[in-house]
């Protein structure tokens, strides 16, 4: 009852009051990195897997730069993320603009967190159940290593979610991912400002 129905009802009342609530403060983050990204936008738009491998466009806030080099390639991660781009995603609110995609009905606040269109065909097919659900703005994975876990060990954690998805595991993840989120945890993986691609085998 809960997975089917229940949850989807609170997704849109949380993500419906919270965007009534803070959508000044994302109006002026979006106005600190419009600056800060010189030039490059506030906000990214990605199309990411969800529900049943839906492809849909996940929103949130941008946190570096288009930086190139000389050959007209991207710049590292690293080299383009910006001070406030690496203030806005240690504090996780690069994330808030979700909140959106929650309350369309294209992601839920508890689940998986979508990834790349791109790994879809390299999915075992029990990882490939991590699609069973809506993805999250926040999920069981995020709250057990986040970045700093492998991608075995991730995928491990998104199917458990699916096979346990009740109230009770939702509440656990909300102040869990509270608790991380004050204290910074696990933002960056062990050999990157950001995680590693998942190549199907890591």
């Amino acid at each position: 009852m809960y997975k089917h129905f229940f949850k989807r009802f609170l997704d849109i009342l949380i993500s419906g009051i919270a965007l009534l609530l803070i959508g000044w403060f994302l109006i002026l983050v979006a106005i600190f990195l419009h600056f800060a990204n010189k030039g490059a936008g506030a906000f990214f738009f990605q199309e990411r897997p969800g529900k049943d491998a839906k492809i849909f466009k996940v929103i949130k806030f941008k946190t570096m730069t288009d930086e190139r080099d000389a050959e007209g390639k991207l710049l590292p991660d690293e080299k383009r993320l910006t001070k406030v781009g690496k203030f806005v995603r240690s504090t996780s609110v690069d994330e808030l603009p979700q909140l959106i995609n929650v309350f369309k009905g294209d992601m839920s606040l508890i689940g998986p967190r979508p990834l790349l269109v791109q790994y879809l065909p390299l999915y075992s097919p029990e990882q490939a159940r991590r699609h069973e659900v809506r993805p999250g703005i926040s999920g069981w994975a995020q709250c057990h290593g986040r970045n700093a876990i492998s991608w075995k060990e991730k995928f491990e954690l998104d199917v458990w979610y699916v096979d346990h998805c009740t109230l009770w595991t939702d509440i656990r993840v909300i102040f869990i991912t509270i608790k991380n989120v004050l204290m910074r945890k696990d933002i960056n993986s062990a050999t990157a400002a950001t995680m590693e691609a998942f190549n199907g085998r890591n």
